[in-house]
């Protein structure tokens, strides 16, 4: 149950799939994140909140089995669906958008303060406070386009 949670509910999986390889993974759990946002757009900023704080907490639990020796595994995506589901919480439109290239980005790059330091820590938290971080980064730009637009 864990393994499959840890995978984004399967989406994880889905490189190995197409090229017998787990690179890229976490793109394919920021699109399952994506997908979730979208279905989201008409729920309030609250509904948003509560189901990216779920995400964090499963991906907190599922993680941990497979964090030893301070790994995380490629197919691990849940972290990535926490992360872009926190960088979207009551954005839609071109902020919404914004949110989910500087969330992935910054998750990929780790060049945004905060987020190597995040990665570093110990365990599951490790593993899902990077995404969280980059996460935040999003949420403020989407947020700050909101102001603008």
């Amino acid at each position: 149950m864990r393994r499959i949670v840890a995978a984004g509910f399967g989406t994880g999986f889905i490189p190995r799939r197409l090229w017998k390889g787990d690179n890229g993974a976490g793109t394919f759990g920021a699109a399952l994140a994506a997908l979730i946002g979208l279905a989201m757009w008409s729920a309030p900023w609250w509904a948003d909140l509560i189901v990216a704080a779920a995400a964090i907490g499963l991906s907190l639990w599922a993680a941990a089995p497979f964090a030893e020796g301070h790994s995380d595994p490629n197919w691990v995506v849940i972290d990535e669906v926490a992360g872009t589901l926190v960088a979207l919480i009551g954005l839609t439109g071109i902020p919404w958008l914004a949110a989910l290239v500087v969330a992935r980005l910054g998750d990929i790059f780790k060049v945004l303060p905060g987020v190597p330091q995040a990665e570093r820590l110990p365990g599951a938290i490790g593993i899902t406070a990077d995404d969280v971080v980059a996460g935040l980064y999003g949420l403020a730009v989407g947020w700050m386009l909101t102001g603008l637009l």
